[in-house]
């Protein structure tokens, strides 16, 4: 969810309820767009971290600490000198901008008491924290802001502090259904676009809740709502804004799997069919959502060369095997050189010097043909030279159908290496997944001297079944190895999404009878960690480990079966236990 100015209503909702009279006891500046203010009320020490990050700003309440540079920063040498022991009187967010601004009263130092704002823009790329006067003067910000930089506001010591408004937008606390009603549909464009372009601090995430909340579909056009949606729409949007008035917000996470997927200060109907969990407070949803986001984002970061490497060798060896392909059907005229050969061989007396074809019976199909010839040959040299073809094509055919299956197990491999990468959940993963792409000749190995094997430390997902039962899952093709031909026992079971790449799994069966549920959720595994974990179901096959075999030479991962059972899932892992 973006950072809007719902989210910014929680904050000042909480940050009203825990830290409004306290004293500031700290202040650091551990980048050079973050700050965080140590606060001391009612006896509780709390931290408040700001960030004006272009790339991820953020204010929340904190237990965790930073380290601060040795010298501190100008701007946060100046917030210490006026504002080092203050007291927060109020925070406040004007309307419903993505804005938050601290009232903070402090002695100067003749000892009078004196006002300052310490105001946050939580704004993408313009975020900023100003430092402002009781005139509104900026006294100085985090970010100056030239006017070569921005024609709309320059941020500069000296210069009035104001909110520049340049959308014109209507602001919620405000809006009655009748003006909701004018503003939003003649607007020619759909009806969720037209609540979040008009309507100060909401997100096209929100915009689209209070749609589904309506029962309306948040991508019609707003001239196709009749009289009664239109009246349902406005009221349920007035509804969400009274309870943002009223401070009755619900924190929460909406997970898929185990990646987050939105964060909300209301549930989203729209979220339904996902995990959500919920939150006492919007700061821990603020921190666990961007460190767990921040997670997957760098993974992704750390695989983007070792993708590219996949995906180049995937492309060579599918425009390879296309052309094989292409090759064998080319083949398949070997038959027609053979029956001319002999077709010749049988007739050829027949056939007259310098003749340019030849006409027989073909006694396999009973039907007449036209045999093209050589003139400048004898029948006998064309019947030789169309049995030259037939053996070189038959010679063809034998080693395309060698290479096809090289190239078809290479592709196989490279799709398995692919999948291990979108389910790796750390670098001891990737360590792991890179020795085999070195072992392979995908990824060149870089000589460090004393051959030390590289240690990895990356091990199987382990998990509970509700059961009671243990089921590992791979996390690459060498873990899928050592789980089915290692670790399992002949009596365990695997599972395996089929006609695609993904993790094996395996259950321990303790050597009794696996309860109906258990072997759900060994499937909704091996769904979940495969290739098709976006599809709503997924084929499973699954088997006793006895029934395995590797094939002789195969890469890793690779097993046979010829006696299986299937069952169709869905790739929801929600409520399964996982032993850390």
């Amino acid at each position: 969810m973006a950072f809007d100015g719902i989210t910014i209503a929680n904050i000042v909702t909480e940050l009203n309820q825990t830290i409004t009279g306290g004293k500031i006891n700290k202040i650091a500046q551990p980048e050079n767009d973050e700050l965080i203010i140590t606060i001391k009320n009612q006896r509780k020490q709390y931290r408040l971290f700001l960030s004006a990050s272009a790339s991820l700003p953020l204010i929340y309440l904190t237990e965790t600490n930073k380290p601060s540079p040795l010298t501190a920063p100008n701007f946060c040498m100046l917030l210490r000198k006026h504002i080092g022991s203050g007291k927060i009187i109020a925070v406040e967010q004007p309307g419903m901008e993505r804005i938050i601004r601290f009232t903070i009263e402090h002695l100067n130092e003749l000892g009078d008491l004196c006002t300052k704002y310490l105001i946050v823009e939580i704004m993408g790329k313009h975020s900023n924290i100003i430092f402002c006067n009781e005139e509104d003067q900026i006294i100085d910000s985090i970010k100056h802001v030239s006017a070569h930089m921005s024609s709309v506001r320059e941020v500069l010591p000296g210069r009035p502090y104001f909110i520049p408004e340049t959308q014109s937008k209507l602001n919620p606390f405000t809006l009655t259904e009748e003006l909701f009603r004018e503003k939003i549909f003649p607007r020619p464009m759909n009806v969720a676009k037209a609540i979040y372009t008009s309507i100060t601090g909401i997100s096209p995430l929100m915009a689209e809740e209070v749609c589904y909340r309506a029962g309306i579909d948040g991508g019609i056009p707003t001239d196709g709502l009749n009289d009664a949606e239109r009246v349902h729409l406005a009221h349920t949007f007035l509804r969400m804004v009274e309870d943002i008035r009223d401070g009755h917000f619900e924190p929460n996470i909406i997970y898929k799997g185990k990646e987050p997927v939105e964060f909300s200060c209301f549930p989203l109907s729209q979220y339904q069919d996902y995990r959500s969990v919920s939150y006492p407070s919007i700061f821990p949803v603020l921190e666990t959502y961007y460190a767990e986001k921040n997670i997957v984002t760098k993974m992704r970061q750390k695989t983007v060369d070792l993708r590219k490497i996949v995906q180049n060798a995937l492309e060579r060896n599918v425009k390879k095997y296309q052309l094989q392909q292409k090759q064998l059907k080319d083949t398949e005229k070997k038959e027609k050189y053979r029956v001319w050969g002999e077709l010749l061989n049988t007739y050829g007396y027949e056939v007259e010097l310098g003749a340019k074809s030849m006409e027989a019976l073909n006694y396999y199909t009973n039907e007449m043909i036209k045999i093209p010839l050589d003139e400048t040959m004898t029948p006998q040299e064309n019947a030789k030279k169309y049995f030259d073809k037939y053996s070189k094509l038959k010679r063809t055919k034998e080693a395309l159908d060698t290479l096809l299956q090289e190239t078809g197990d290479e592709i196989k491999h490279l799709e398995s290496i692919a999948a291990s990468l979108d389910i790796a959940s750390s670098e001891e993963d990737l360590i792991q997944i890179k020795e085999e792409m070195m072992e392979y000749g995908y990824v060149k190995r870089k000589n460090t001297g004393g051959g030390k094997k590289v240690r990895i430390t990356s091990r199987p997902y382990h998990y509970i079944s509700s059961d009671g039962y243990d089921i590992y899952v791979g996390k690459n093709n060498f873990q899928n190895d050592e789980l089915s031909f290692k670790f399992a026992s002949g009596n365990d079971w695997w599972f395996h999404a089929k006609g695609q790449p993904g993790s094996h799994v395996i259950v321990k069966s303790k050597n009794e009878e696996l309860p109906d549920r258990t072997f759900e959720e060994a499937g909704k595994l091996a769904a979940y960690y495969s290739k098709g974990r976006q599809a709503p179901k997924v084929e499973i096959d699954y088997t006793q480990k006895k029934n395995l075999r590797k094939p002789t030479g195969g890469k890793p991962g690779f097993v046979v079966y010829y006696t299986n059972y299937s069952l169709l899932i869905e790739p929801d892992i929600t409520g399964l236990q996982q032993v850390q």
